[in-house]
């Protein structure tokens, strides 16, 4: 069951999804670099935008939801235990934010990938086949350090964001 981060689950939310993004962005970012931090989970958790997957007592999977003005809801910080994979927690975190999306009367869900201009992630690869297959289709790109500066000099070097969507 998928419910609203408990705030006993912050801390391993935010370890999880460093742990997810470490080794999927390997060579993306510069070396000890997190893709979060127990303050920002525990800010986002304030304002209603984290969701786990519990199961067993357990955090299974964790996703960031939000909503966007004009009928668009966007899903993020989409981890998954390692250990658990192949179980559907990730499929199954992405269904949940796309149908809560759609009961506030969202008409469009997306997400945005980041990837590096300079060489293939093979991670990166794989998740976009993933997205496409579960009715996502890239429909525009931005470049990293215009849309968010502040995250350019932890990079590798240059990487763009793609957009997908999905109407709901």
């Amino acid at each position: 069951m998928i419910t609203p981060l408990a705030p006993e689950h912050v801390s391993t939310a935010a370890a999880l999804v460093n742990l997810v993004y470490r080794e999927s962005e390997r060579g993306l970012w510069q070396d000890g670099t997190d893709r979060t931090s127990v303050a920002e989970v525990t800010e986002l958790v304030q304002a209603g935008e984290v969701f786990a997957d519990v199961r067993d007592g357990r955090l299974a999977g964790v996703v960031r939801v939000r909503r966007i003005p004009g009928g668009i809801g966007e899903f993020g910080m989409l981890a998954a235990d390692p250990a658990r994979r192949g179980e559907g927690i990730g499929g199954g975190l992405v269904r949940w934010a796309e149908e809560h999306c759609r009961s506030l009367g969202d008409h469009t869900m997306r997400l945005e990938l980041l990837v590096p201009r300079g060489f293939r992630l093979e991670s990166k690869e794989f998740l976009h086949g993933w997205y496409s297959r579960l009715g996502y289709q890239l429909h525009g790109a931005g470049r990293l350090e215009e849309q968010y500066p502040q995250l350019a000099p932890l990079l590798t070097g240059p990487a763009e964001y793609r957009i997908y969507s999905k109407a709901l």
